[in-house]
This record gives C-alpha cells, sequence and structure tokens, in this order.
C-alpha cells in the first residue's frame, strides 16, 4: 500500500513538474529577432488609386515570426524611388536645408495588420518628399511601400517593398499652428472670468510668441510668453477658450504650479506689479517672475492700414479694465474678407511712436517698422506695448 501512494505521489509531483515547464515557456518564450516578414501585394496595385476620391488606402501583411503571437506597432512608408536611406522627418530636422528625403513615414502607427490607409496622408506624405508645384503634380505616380515593425527590446524589422499606383494632387503644406494659451482671472481683462470663445479679447487674453523662439513645426509646441501689470487678485492659464479641461493653476505655494489639476488654485502673485509669464508648452514648465522695466502707459492705441484707408484715429480697445488695472493690451477686429491688405499700430492717435513688421500671423513689432501683411480673412486682433508682440486671431 506504502508502494502505491508513493508512486502516485512520485506521479503527481512528475505532472506538477512537466506542467510548471510548460508554464513557464508559455509566460517566458524565447523572443526571435526576424529578418522580414510579408507585405501582401494589394489586388489594387496596379491600377492607378485616385487619392483624390477614394475614402482609404487597404494594406495587410503577415505578422513578423517573433516566436510568439506579439502586439508590435507598425508603421508605414512609402518612397518614390525604392530608397528608404533618409526619411522626410530626418529632413525637417535638418535646419540647414542640405539634407533631401526620398521616403516618409504615415503619422499613424498600427496595431493591426490589416489597415485602411487615410488617402489625404498619403497625398500629404507624398507632396512633402515630392514638392510638386501646384501645377506640376502628375497623373500617376509609382510608390514603393514597406511596413516597419516595432516591439520592445527587438531591433526594428521591415517588409518587402510593394509597387503602388496613385493619382495625387497638389497639398499646400502648412506648419501646424503655435499652441497658444489664454489668461483668464480677476486681474485679466474685465476681471469677470468669463471662459467662452467670445471673450478673447474682454475676459481673456492670448499669450504672445517668444522673439527667436523655434516652434516645433508638427504641433506647433514651444515657448509662449505674456508681460503685464498683475494683481493678487489671482489669474489661471486656460487652453481653449470654452473649457476648463486644459489648464494651470498654482499649488501649495506661488511657484509651484500644476497642470490639469482639479484641486489647484487661482496663481497668485505676492504683490502687485509688473510680470513675465512664461508657459513651455513642449515641457509644461511655467513660470511667473517679476518685470524689470517701467513700462509707458498709452492712453490709447490705433491700428491704421490699407484696410481703412491709414487713417490713424482708429482705435483698438483696451483689454485690461478690472479694478486697479494698468492696460498694456489692446485687440480690434479686423475684416479683411474683401482681400489682402495691410496694418501697424500706433500710440496716442499719432505717428509719434508705432509699430510694425514683415510678420504675420505672429509677430514682434519695431519703431516705424514695415507695414504687416495681413493675409484675408477676418480676425481678432491683439497687441501688447510692451513687447511689441500681436497676433491675428482667425475668427
Amino acid at each position: 500500500m506504502k508502494n502505491i501512494i508513493k508512486s502516485a505521489c512520485l506521479l503527481l509531483i512528475s505532472t506538477c513538474l512537466f506542467t510548471a515547464c510548460e508554464d513557464d515557456n508559455f509566460y517566458n518564450p524565447t523572443v526571435q529577432e526576424p529578418s522580414t516578414f510579408k507585405l501582401n501585394t494589394p489586388a489594387y496595385s496596379s491600377s492607378n488609386i485616385d487619392l483624390a476620391r477614394s475614402t482609404s488606402v487597404n494594406l495587410t501583411w503577415s505578422q513578423p515570426d517573433y516566436g510568439f503571437p506579439a502586439a508590435a506597432q507598425y508603421t508605414v512608408q512609402m518612397s518614390l524611388d525604392g530608397n528608404f536611406t533618409t526619411s522626410f522627418a530626418e529632413e525637417e530636422a535638418d535646419e540647414t536645408g542640405a539634407t533631401v528625403s526620398n521616403y516618409f513615414d504615415l503619422e499613424n502607427v498600427y496595431n493591426s495588420c490589416n489597415v485602411d490607409l487615410d488617402p489625404a496622408a498619403v497625398a500629404k506624405g507624398l507632396q512633402q518628399v515630392a514638392k510638386w508645384a501646384e501645377d506640376a503634380v502628375p497623373a500617376n505616380q509609382t510608390v514603393y511601400a514597406r511596413v516597419k515593425a516595432s516591439l520592445n527590446g527587438v531591433p526594428d524589422v521591415y517588409s518587402n517593398t510593394v509597387t503602388l499606383n496613385f493619382a495625387p494632387y497638389y497639398v499646400e503644406l502648412k506648419d501646424s499652428p503655435i499652441e497658444i494659451w489664454y489668461l483668464i482671472g480677476s486681474c485679466i481683462g474685465d476681471g469677470s472670468w468669463s471662459n467662452s470663445v467670445d471673450a478673447v479679447g474682454t475676459a481673456m487674453i492670448p499669450m504672445y510668441t517668444k522673439a527667436g523662439e523655434e516652434y516645433n513645426k508638427k504641433d506647433g509646441t514651444g515657448t509662449i510668453q505674456y508681460v503685464g501689470y498683475l494683481t493678487t487678485s489671482g489669474f489661471k492659464l486656460v487652453k481653449n477658450p470654452g473649457s476648463w479641461d486644459d489648464q494651470w493653476g498654482q499649488g501649495d505655494a506661488f511657484g509651484t504650479f500644476v497642470m490639469n489639476d482639479d484641486g489647484s488654485g487661482n496663481i497668485t502673485v505676492p504683490a502687485d506689479g509688473y510680470y513675465t509669464v512664461e508657459l513651455n508648452t513642449a515641457t509644461d514648465e511655467l513660470t511667473v517672475t517679476p518685470y524689470d522695466g517701467a513700462p509707458t502707459v498709452y492712453a490709447s492705441m490705433s491700428i491704421p492700414g490699407d484696410f481703412n484707408g491709414w487713417d490713424v484715429a482708429t482705435a483698438m480697445s483696451p483689454i485690461n479694465s478690472f479694478d486697479g488695472a494698468v492696460n498694456h493690451d489692446w485687440f480690434y477686429t479686423l475684416d479683411a474678407s474683401a482681400g489682402d491688405t495691410t496694418a501697424k499700430f500706433a500710440a496716442n492717435g499719432a505717428w509719434d511712436v508705432n509699430w510694425g513688421s514683415v510678420d504675420f500671423p505672429y509677430g514682434f513689432g519695431t519703431q516705424n517698422g514695415d507695414n504687416i501683411p495681413v493675409a484675408q480673412g477676418s480676425y481678432i486682433v491683439v497687441f501688447n506695448d510692451i513687447l511689441g508682440a500681436y497676433s491675428f486671431i482667425s475668427k
């Protein structure tokens, strides 16, 4: 009887050991490093796909053989000449302009092996690499496509290349708009804390760009600023007028600032006076520091230009009117829907002190500077006379 029990115990132990090994192999698989994987040639590959009229461009592929079903991430790459040596991202990163790309990555990253590409994204990528003039876009463009698979701990692996044919169209390439945040509070504008699109220029002040700052072309991030007279009554920053979802407030004490914290308080400066507010939207860093200077306070500000026959009496409205305000920010609603025009800023209804620049829609005016070239459209114009900074915000 003892032998029977002993044999049964040994069998049970062996079974447990075998199961444990199986479990260990299941949860700790041996990762392989595949050299390539299969991108399928789509049935439409010999056809000319009209990117302007198509709703999607389907591609499928097999998962790389990592030795187990892995959750890889996939990026689709396309080239006009079949070479994949220099990406458009590398070209963008080279400020000298010497780098020339021969392929681009579609911005979306996929987790599936069966995807529908956005034709507009394909057209944009082709334009970025080809740089066609508006009247020189070809009726047919052969494109070489491949897929990059990425998995943590494993080198990236690339599929084979397939040939596709597209009818592209001209895409006007523009940098992403600069990410602007807005000041709102008891010591901002009329002090009402009114958070709405219509409150820009009355209860909300957009922050200004910073001279010499390079802004990310893809997402518009970088350092923005504001200089003005603030009081201890408090303020905050919000990203989108009409929403409190994205905001900056104060933590336990002045100098400790927090973003998107429901428990954050109003930012309260230690004493009434002039301050510089700087926000780096790329690194999410906010500073509020005393401003060293004695700004001139102007009684009025005007905006003369071609649109009004250079009438120096066309007054802008002061933005800051809260109790105890010292105003240095001005706004005006400019209707340039009839066509391109020009503008400048002039203090106290005369030309003695005026600001101009060649930049649009953001810039910094200088004394007797150039006329600001204003593109056709309708704008809220804001101007800070301490910085000479201005913004033309499309309505």
